[in-house]
C-alpha cells in the first residue's frame, strides 16, 4: 500500500498490481479499493491496475469537507496517477466512480486513454437520481447499510451465494456516517450532461437492464452525449455488474485493444486479435 497526496494534502491510500498499460479503477460511493475484488485480480493479468480508497473511506484521510464533489474527487484521481508516475491511463469507473471518471476525462483529457463507465449516470437531469423502481423497499434497503438487504440490488443472488467473500469485501469498506453522507451528496448532485461532448477518449458504457439504482435511460443519454462511445446493455444485470458479470472483463480488454491506443498510435495490425467489432 502507498500514499498519494491529494490537492488539499489529504493522504489517499492506493495500491497497484500487474504489468502492462496502466488501468485506474474508480470505485463507487463509500466503497474502497477492496470492493473491486476478483475483477481487479482478473484485470491485473493484463494491465497495471491502480486503485485507491476515496477520501473518507478505508485507509484514506477525510480531508477538506468542501472537496466532496465528483469534479473535485476527479482531482484526487489525477493525484493518484501522479503518485504512480503515470501520465495517462485507461480509466474504469463504477457508479460514483463513473461520475468521477467523467470529470477526469473532461478536465484532464490528456490523462485518459480509454474510458469505461459502468452502472453510472451523467447526473440528475435525466430524471431523479434514482428511478421509480428505487422508491419504497429498494431505496430503504440502499439507505439501511445492511449488506443482506443491499446485495440483491447489486448482484445476482446465485453469484452472491457463491462469492460471499467478494460480497463482504464490496460492502465492508470502513466509512463513517459523515463520509457516507458526503459521498451520497457528491453522487446526488453530479451533473456533467452539458460537458459530455468534451470527452475525447473512446468510451465503453456498460449498464445492466435490471439496474434498479441507476436507470438504463441514463446510460442511453451518456451514449448520446459522448461522441466516441459504445453502449453495451447487459441483459439481466444489476448495479454490481462490474463484479458478478466476469464477461465484462473480456469486453473491456477487447475494447481497449481496439480503441485505447494513445492518440496518434496504432492499436495493432488488423486482425491481430479476436476483437468485438467496436
Amino acid at each position: 500500500m502507498k500514499i498519494a497526496p491529494a490537492p488539499d494534502g489529504a493522504e489517499l491510500l492506493w495500491s497497484e498490481a500487474g504489468d502492462g498499460d496502466p488501468l485506474l479503477l474508480l470505485a463507487g460511493q463509500a466503497t474502497g479499493m477492496a470492493g473491486w475484488g476478483p475483477t481487479a485480480d482478473a484485470l491485473a493479468g493484463h494491465f497495471r491496475v491502480i486503485r485507491y480508497d476515496h477520501r473518507g473511506v478505508g485507509g484514506s484521510a477525510k480531508g477538506n469537507p468542501e472537496r466532496y464533489t465528483t469534479r473535485l474527487l476527479a482531482a484526487d484521481a489525477a493525484a493518484v496517477l501522479d503518485a504512480a508516475g503515470v501520465g495517462s491511463a485507461h480509466v474504469y469507473g463504477h457508479s460514483m466512480g463513473g461520475r468521477i471518471a467523467q470529470w477526469l476525462a473532461i478536465d484532464h483529457p490528456d490523462r485518459v486513454r480509454a474510458l469505461v463507465l459502468a452502472a453510472t449516470s451523467g447526473g440528475r437531469r435525466a430524471g431523479a437520481w434514482v428511478d421509480a423502481r428505487t422508491s419504497g423497499t429498494a431505496f430503504e434497503a440502499l439507505l439501511s447499510g445492511d449488506p443482506d438487504l443491499m446485495a440483491p440490488l447489486f448482484f445476482d443472488p446465485a453469484w452472491s451465494r457463491e462469492h460471499p467473500d467478494a460480497v463482504r469485501a464490496f460492502f465492508g469498506t470502513p466509512a463513517s456516517a459523515w463520509a457516507k453522507a458526503r459521498h451520497f451528496q457528491a453522487s446526488r448532485t453530479h451533473d456533467a450532461w452539458d460537458s459530455l461532448g468534451a470527452i475525447q477518449a473512446p468510451t465503453l458504457i456498460l449498464h445492466g437492464t435490471e439496474d434498479a439504482l441507476t436507470p438504463l435511460a441514463d446510460a442511453v443519454l451518456l451514449h448520446r452525449g459522448i461522441r466516441r462511445s459504445t453502449l453495451v446493455k447487459v441483459p439481466g444485470a444489476r448495479h454490481g455488474l462490474h463484479l458478478d458479470r466476469p464477461e465484462t472483463v473480456t469486453w473491456i480488454r477487447q475494447f481497449i485493444a481496439a480503441k485505447g491506443a494513445p492518440r496518434g498510435e496504432a492499436a495493432g495490425p488488423p486482425g491481430s486479435s479476436a476483437m468485438q467489432p467496436w
